[in-house]
């Protein structure tokens, strides 16, 4: 597929940058995010529109990031959200300052003059601040159509060189009328015709993957997941059964997990699954670090991964990954300033290990475009529902060192806490739900003696991609049923607790 139009946005180091490129698909247009240096010449296809993201930094501190001057000489629309409207500001010749009152939080905007950017936006309606830094004047040729009670240029607008920032974040689901402001800005000012569409992408991915692959067997890292499942079903329309699915138990999956993946994709004559449980627990003894659990079970699964592979006798130069967008950029730093959280499964030294050309046809969704892309193959509704599962697995879900024994524990309490879900029909309405062990024990009483045994967390959390997320608020009927029925059931815990903490600052996982 040519992309005929996408926005593209330029980021800064905001924890919510991903979210701008989400929400702009939303509205029907690509969308690509790159470093914040990035110059207009080194655009790729038709960019209509520049988005400058938010940012943890101040543009007046020494070596502050700062976008190309040439950006704003290219007549390319451009929109600067919090730190982006600062950096307009301040490199166009106005003057942005410390602000002796820091908006974190809800304010609302009071539009005092016609705005494009604007357009039938609600006098008066919430916006999410989050700075530390304002406006104090503005540069040539600018004015300003909204304040807020601490920030007298909450929005700012040049119509003539198409250039607008914001002070506020109209990503984020707070601002009542963010949407209609990305919609100004991508729809009215950029001229996008809102026509990106997943069918003509899938088309174009199967055609992509069939033309390169050209009759050559391909590899599959297949875990079960919603990503690698799709995969596999995008490589059997493209090529039929000539890939090989490489499934390895690494005995910290779910409880199940294998003999799922055999009900489901052993259609395919080529399927391959490894015992390799007993490498894994070797490999993690006493490590209790959770960066060097992920790295120690991505070496190992490709070293198991290689031995297999090469089991197969056959001369193989592709591998098919199931890889997001968010993997890409929270794995890479050099997208921008953005500080990498951890270490990802799927973006390892597979490929490099095996001397291998990368198949990633999922490289540029996000998780929600990959299960409507999922349905759009016929990929089966258990796995497209699916919750997310991290690829290191009931690792990173054990706080402290990994044994058989607690993953055991935490595979009994995993399994029962779904089966609870399902039956109150809320699995769909949960982005994820897990437990987690923690090395901590607690006083209990157990048929009438005294226990001293671990204590289980359950974290259940709402969210569209997982970028941000909000802690589930689940029924207090709900929440004692789980409880009782993991302290009846499950041996070695006496105390379970509800984590009730958003994303950010914590993350969906513990580790």
């Amino acid at each position: 597929m040519v992309l005929r139009e996408k926005i593209v946005i330029l980021d800064f180091g905001s924890q919510y940058t991903q979210l701008i490129a989400r929400r702009v698909r939303e509205l029907g247009t690509y969308s690509e995010i790159l470093p914040y240096w990035t110059k207009p010449e080194n655009f790729q296809g038709n960019v209509i529109g520049i988005i400058l993201s938010g940012g943890p930094s101040s543009v007046y501190d020494e070596g502050a990031p700062l976008p190309s001057a040439e950006l704003f000489e290219c007549r390319i629309p451009i929109l600067g959200i919090c730190y982006g409207l600062q950096a307009i500001a301040s490199l166009l010749g106005g003057k942005v300052v410390s602000s002796k009152n820091r908006e974190y939080g809800f304010q609302r905007i009071d539009i005092t003059a016609k705005s494009q950017l604007l357009e039938n936006v609600r006098n008066g309606s919430v916006v999410w601040m989050s700075h530390g830094d304002r406006v104090e004047a503005l540069p040539d040729g600018f004015y300003t159509t909204a304040r807020t009670e601490n920030s007298p240029f909450a929005v700012i607008e040049n119509p003539s060189k198409k250039i607008f920032g914001v002070q506020f974040h109209p990503e984020v689901a707070h601002t009542e009328e963010g949407m209609k402001i990305l919609t100004n800005f991508v729809k009215k000012i950029c001229g996008a015709s809102g026509k990106w569409d997943l069918k003509e992408y899938l088309d174009t991915k199967i055609n992509e993957v069939r033309e390169r692959v050209d009759g050559s067997p391909v590899l599959l890292a297949l875990s079960g997941g919603v990503d690698s499942s799709v995969v596999a079903y995008i490589l059997e329309k493209a090529i039929g059964f000539n890939y090989f699915p490489i499934f390895v138990d690494t005995g910290l999956l779910k409880k199940g997990e294998r003999e799922r993946i055999k009900r489901i994709f052993g259609k395919n004559p080529n399927l391959r699954i490894v015992d390799a449980a007993g490498e894994f627990f070797a490999a993690l003894r006493g490590i209790e670090d959770p960066e060097k659990k992920r790295k120690v079970i991505g070496a190992t699964f490709i070293k198991i991964f290689e031995s297999e592979a090469k089991k197969l006798g056959i001369q193989f130069q592709f591998l098919a990954q199931g890889t997001l967008y968010p993997d890409v950029i929270e794995s890479v730093s050099v997208v921008g300033p953005s500080e990498v959280i951890k270490s990802h499964h799927n973006v390892g030294g597979l490929p490099e290990k095996l001397h291998l050309d990368l198949i990633e046809p999922l490289r540029e969704l996000f998780k929600d475009e990959v299960r409507k892309i999922g349905g759009l193959l016929g990929v089966p509704e258990e796995i497209l529902r699916r919750h997310p599962f991290p690829g290191p697995g009931m690792a990173v879900r054990i706080v402290g060192d990994v044994t058989p024994e607690k993953v055991k524990v935490l595979q009994e309490a995993d399994y029962l806490v779904e089966e609870i879900i399902k039956r109150h029909k809320i699995y769909d309405d949960i982005w994820q739900i897990f437990p987690v062990l923690l090395p901590v024990k607690t006083v209990g009483i157990k048929g009438d003696k005294r226990s001293y045994e671990n204590v289980l967390a359950i974290r259940a959390v709402v969210s569209l991609d997982g970028m941000t997320a909000d802690w589930y608020r689940m029924s207090y009927d709900i929440l004692n049923e789980i409880s009782t029925t993991l302290l009846n059931s499950v041996e070695g815990i006496n105390r379970v607790v509800y984590d009730v903490s958003t994303k950010p600052p914590a993350t969906i996982e513990w580790e």
